[in-house]
């Protein structure tokens, strides 16, 4: 701790909220698109094994949160749910030991939709999920097999609405912009999303990462004025439901936003256990990010051995702006001006040239105490963070 806790050039506020992230790392097949780090399963999962890797991570890590409370937790993948519901129920009981959770604490497990039984998910709430978010991706049985998803349409449907009948929030996870479909198949993907009224959607565009299949053989994309209508569809057909766009990729009825997630684009502290798995705290002079060892079986014989954490940087001053500016103008409210002093530990002067420039622009509207993305700020995004790097 005294590494963590010795003079620095930044005077950070009081804490910011602190998250939980649990990774889970296992698939039945990896997605051509995905650059997460996940791993096809081949036979039994180490799930025993796993789990002690995790609550021994977890326990090198106390000292580093001492006292700090849990706002959220996160068993994000891989595919969560291809675990037990009892290997679930042993995961959050160590983290109810271990940690102190804030009341009503979000709890929040990812779940594909060709993983599931029935009465599963309903065991996974029974261990203590609050909310789950299914990657459906798409209804549509041609669209699912282009982007190599292992459920087709049915199963997506029957996911979500297994989801709806045993849990109060739950997240359907939707792509768009995907090989073949034009705006004709989104429109009936959504209406079809739109029929189980979900309290909570998110819907990425698809991207062709780095280090992937389909970065190597890219398949044939909508051009790009196409997404861009597709986005506009989008928006309009999930407003009038209803569903408010809360983050250029989140829509939520009110009380459904995605806690967790919010205190990602707010800047704020995540604890990240799991092979792979990446956290950010902050102490009184310095942000500190870490990752823990990737490959599975790597991280659980390091993490059992006392030796979880694979690397760890301290986030450079003239880093910092942009690293908050790439999450909290995400969100269509903006953020706080004094959030920025107290979770970077800088002045507004550090920024006040990109800000006056980003108002110069019309991408940013500013006052005395927030600044917010205009519309075509959330446009043109990219180019509105590009501005503080």
């Amino acid at each position: 701790m005294e590494h963590y806790l010795r003079p620095g050039t930044l005077q950070l506020g009081a804490p910011p909220p602190l998250s939980l992230y649990v990774h889970l790392p296992w698939c039945l097949r990896k997605c051509p698109y995905c650059d997460f780090n996940s791993h096809e399963s081949k036979g039994d999962l180490p799930e025993a094994r796993y789990l002690d890797a995790l609550r021994a991570d977890l326990e090198q890590s106390l000292p580093l949160v001492w006292s700090r409370r849990i706002h959220s937790v996160f068993i994000g993948g891989g595919t969560p749910s291809l675990f037990s519901p009892e290997g679930i129920d042993r995961l959050l009981a160590d983290v109810r030991a271990l940690l102190p959770l804030e009341p009503g604490c979000e709890v929040t497990l990812e779940a594909n939709p060709g993983t599931f039984e029935r009465e599963r998910f309903r065991a996974f709430r029974a261990a203590g999920v609050t909310r789950l978010s299914i990657g459906v991706q798409s209804f549509d049985d041609a669209a699912l097999k282009r982007i190599g998803r292992v459920h087709d349409g049915a199963q997506s449907r029957a996911a979500v609405a297994e989801a709806a009948d045993a849990f109060d929030t739950f997240n359907l996870d939707l792509m768009y912009a995907l090989p073949g479909q034009d705006e004709a198949a989104l429109q009936q993907d959504l209406a079809t999303a739109l029929s189980f009224e979900p309290p909570h959607l998110s819907i990425y565009h698809l991207t062709l990462e780095p280090n992937t299949v389909f970065a190597n053989r890219p398949p044939v994309l909508p051009d790009d004025d196409t997404a861009s209508a597709m986005l506009d569809l989008i928006v309009d057909t999930t407003g009038t439901v209803g569903l408010q766009r809360y983050e250029v990729s989140a829509f939520a009825r009110p009380g459904h936003r995605c806690a967790h997630n919010l205190n990602y684009w707010q800047f704020g502290d995540y604890l990240g256990i799991g092979a792979g798995a990446h956290g950010k705290l902050s102490f009184p002079h310095r942000v500190v990010r870490q990752v823990k060892w990737r490959e599975p079986a790597r991280y659980m014989a390091e993490a059992l051995a006392g030796r979880a954490l694979s690397n760890e940087d301290e986030v450079a001053r003239e880093a910092l702006p942009f690293e908050f500016m790439l999450n909290a103008l995400r969100l269509r409210e903006g953020f706080a001006l004094q959030d920025f002093r107290e979770r970077t530990g800088l002045p507004l002067s550090a920024i006040e040239l990109a800000l006056a420039e980003a108002e110069r622009r019309g991408l940013l509207a500013v006052d005395l105490t927030h600044a917010r993305p205009t519309a075509r700020g959330f446009d043109f995004l990219s180019d509105l963070q590009q501005l503080f790097l």
